[in-house]
């Protein structure tokens, strides 16, 4: 009989062990989930590694504090709702360098406080102070470390004296160790962003560069136009009687021709202005057509007729404009670019759009170009790599992670018997 009980207590144990294995899999899991699915965004993952320390540990609460010059700033609660009220109500989101946290991070080991009422006088401060004030007696906290640096502080608290267990204790160094991570990602992620940003507006400026003669040509001539009809209005002025009629049409030419001269700015402006990456409701055709009209003069300057065909029913586009202009700014002015050596034979600019329904929108930029290598098309869009005498290399790479960052596709094909064909999809929101 006792034999039978002993079994029974052994299964038992055994099934608490494995559901238990289970839940911490569970929820290392769901950590990593997050971190694979938020690289950009580090509130929710901060919040899946509290949420499931809290639970595995047994706490009533958990806290994440990332350090700075000046103390440790309080980012993430997590655990009962009026707790996690009362941490933010009651405690500083600042804790100062010098008091309580800080000195239990410099041993840069996990320290477990068993009853935060039984502390010494000389370890109790502000902080310490609210701790007790709103009924925690129990608490553990673990340093964030990154090459022995200190990067922040996770904690939790119990309200109730109840000693946190060796296999907790342990259990919480592995979700620090999670969080740490998950800094340390995002870190590089943004890092990685804003370098790909600079890339991208320097690639932006250089090209718009390369069109330098032909937008001042393009700005130009409306100006020249808008003194002519100045002219020719006060000249109107001066008839007697004056011709108010001519008059009137001469000003609406010059308003007209400077509101064009505008929209040339505003459009150089909107592709060189350094801004972060903005998501919106794109016209795709609309955003097309202003690049085309922009790199309008450079075409005719190179002999290169420019043809349109836009699909007039396009699904919604979620998209960064900008991102999207430069682009196609870039695939239009090395199509032009490629015609410019080409004797003989028409030199022909097709863009196109069409809606894919298992795609989004396909867009195509086609030349009659000299075409592009068989031994170039798989180097094509890699880093560094031109085919232009004096390129950089970095044009169609950059453009490349653009249209991957927005879930597209960008490639290239080689034409007969002359010319390169570029495509990329954008998704449909």
């Amino acid at each position: 009989m006792n034999e039978s009980i002993h079994v029974e207590s052994n299964a038992s144990e055994l099934q608490d062990r494995v559901t238990e294995l289970i839940k911490q899999q569970t929820a290392i899991s769901e950590v990593l989930r997050a971190i694979a699915s938020s690289p950009h965004d580090l509130q929710p993952i901060l919040d899946v590694i509290l949420d499931s320390a809290t639970c595995l540990c047994r706490a009533d609460i958990g806290c994440l504090r990332l350090s700075e010059e000046s103390g440790f700033r309080l980012v993430a609660v997590r655990g009962d709702p009026v707790l996690v009220s009362q941490v933010w109500s009651s405690f500083p989101v600042l804790a100062e360098k010098g008091g309580f946290l800080s000195r239990l991070a410099t041993s840069r080991l996990p320290t477990h406080v068993p009853d935060l009422t039984a502390l010494e006088d000389d370890r109790r401060d502000d902080f310490w102070i609210a701790a007790v004030n709103a009924g925690f007696r129990t608490g553990l906290y673990v340093p964030l470390l990154k090459d022995d640096e200190i990067v922040g502080m996770i904690m939790m608290g119990r309200k109730q004296v109840q000693p946190f267990t060796d296999k907790q204790i342990s259990l919480f160094r592995d979700f620090a160790a999670q969080a740490t991570i998950a800094l340390e990602s995002t870190r590089l992620e943004r890092q990685y962003r804003e370098m790909q940003s600079k890339l991208a507006h320097a690639n932006r400026v250089a090209t718009v560069g390369q069109l330098t003669a032909s937008i001042a040509h393009e700005i130009m001539q409306p100006i020249a136009t808008v003194r002519n009809n100045l002219t020719a209005a006060l000249n109107f002025l001066d008839g007697t009687p004056p011709d108010l009629v001519e008059v009137r049409e001469a000003l609406a030419c010059a308003v007209k021709d400077n509101d064009r001269t505008s929209d040339v700015v505003d459009r150089i402006g909107s592709l060189v202005k350094k801004a972060p990456a903005q998501k919106e409701v794109v016209d795709l055709n609309a955003a097309i057509l202003n690049v085309t009209a922009l790199t309008r003069s450079e075409a005719i300057k190179t002999g290169v007729t420019v043809r349109t065909q836009l699909a007039g029913e396009l699904p919604r586009i979620q998209c960064d404009r900008v991102q999207l202009q430069q682009v196609m700014l870039n695939l239009i002015v090395n199509a032009i670019q490629s015609m410019g050596g080409v004797e003989g034979g028409n030199r022909q600019l097709h863009i196109s759009t069409v809606n894919i329904e298992s795609e989004g929108v396909c867009v195509a930029v086609r030349d009659t170009g000299p075409g592009v290598a068989p031994e170039s098309l798989p180097r094509l869009f890699e880093p560094f790599y031109t085919t232009k005498p004096g390129g950089m290399g970095m044009g169609l790479s950059i453009c490349r992670s653009i249209i991957e960052a927005h879930g597209g596709r960008l490639w290239a094909t080689g034409l007969e018997p002359r010319g390169a064909l570029f495509q990329f999809t954008i998704p449909a929101d």
